[in-house]
């Protein structure tokens, strides 16, 4: 994944047109809503500081505005530093994909600049994650959590201007592994686990705000099996579990995604890929068939110390022998 590469393929990252309400329309946040606030002289405000706030904002605009602008339309990330809400949220005004990005989140404790840089992905995702939807505009929760490790960090991280981005400071086993047997180039290795440890911070930010007392763990994937596509916030684990499904699809970052087919520009086993399978736990596929590998697939080998486990994948298990990542005990 060469950074060079990226920049001249942006543009065929981009979406099929959706329909835009001439009015703001407004997305639910990153977070469930909350009453927690974090001035800027807030003795709680122990997170990253309004540089690093600008630098990471800076990147990602950086990337963004021309894939944007392709499209007809007009970034506007909007850098909310004083404001002390623990939170961020989309908008589409006119023709404007509007991001609202709060001081207060970017202020608690458990945010890195990698950690605010998923925030911001997320957000995106909300305009350019594709199906499935909530809205004439928006991605829904879960895919717009998919979209920020499949597509955006991985385009984040791959340019320079995050080298100096904070980040968790402790690795993961079953992150590391997974992204060993899913990519050989070493940059997209180093691209695929950093954009999991993002995860896995911002994953430790709900459980303090929820007041969860469970630590989220790559390697404890939710058992859940929903019958329904979830629209709203997923559950921590199953959030969690989705940022590692998005870091270990092969997908091309420009691989460009569809308003109403969840399956396209996405991982499945029908087109093949071995790993980055949006998580059960929140995703109801469209059509039965995305589960089932194509016809004289052969069987992947994770290579030494990783087994199928994946609870969440357990109902595939008959199709297939790939599921999701866990390291053997």
């Amino acid at each position: 994944m060469k950074r060079n590469l990226l920049l001249t393929a942006i543009s065929a990252l981009l979406l099929g047109a959706a329909l835009i309400p001439a009015s703001a329309s407004d997305c639910d946040g990153f977070l469930p809503p909350n009453d927690l606030k974090i001035p800027v002289d807030s003795v709680l405000a122990k997170g990253i500081v309004e540089a690093q706030f600008n630098e990471v904002l800076g990147a990602i605009e950086n990337i963004y505005k021309p894939i944007v602008s392709a499209q007809g339309k007009v970034l506007e990330i909007r850098r909310l530093w004083t404001n002390d809400t623990v939170n961020a949220s989309a908008q589409q005004i006119g023709n404007r994909y509007v991001l609202n990005m709060y001081g207060g989140l970017a202020r608690h404790e458990a945010i890195t600049m990698d950690g605010m840089a998923l925030v911001a992905c997320h957000e995106l995702g909300h305009h350019l994650g594709g199906a499935p939807k909530v809205s004439s505009w928006a991605s829904n929760e879960g895919q717009s959590d998919y979209y920020a490790n499949m597509k955006c960090l991985k385009m984040v991280f791959a340019d320079e201007a995050a080298a100096t981005f904070t980040r968790l400071s402790v690795g993961d086993e079953v992150a590391e592994k997974g992204c060993e047997a899913m990519y050989s180039d070493p940059l997209d290795r180093a691209v695929c686990v950093r954009a999991a440890m993002a995860g896995k911070s911002v994953a430790y930010l709900f459980k303090a705000l929820r007041n969860e007392t469970v630590t989220p763990r790559y390697d404890t994937p939710s058992p859940v099996v929903v019958t329904s596509m979830m629209t709203t916030h997923p559950p921590t684990q199953c959030r969690m579990d989705t940022y590692l499904a998005g870091s270990l699809c092969t997908q091309p970052v420009t691989a460009p995604l569809s308003p109403t087919n969840p399956a396209v520009g996405t991982c499945t086993r029908s087109a093949g890929f071995q790993a980055g399978f949006r998580p059960l736990c929140w995703y109801k596929p469209a059509n039965a068939a995305e589960l089932l590998p194509p016809a004289n697939t052969p069987t992947f080998g994770y290579g030494e110390g990783i087994k199928v486990t994946g609870p969440a994948f357990t109902v595939l298990q008959s199709a297939s022998p790939w599921d999701s990542f866990r390291v053997a005990p």
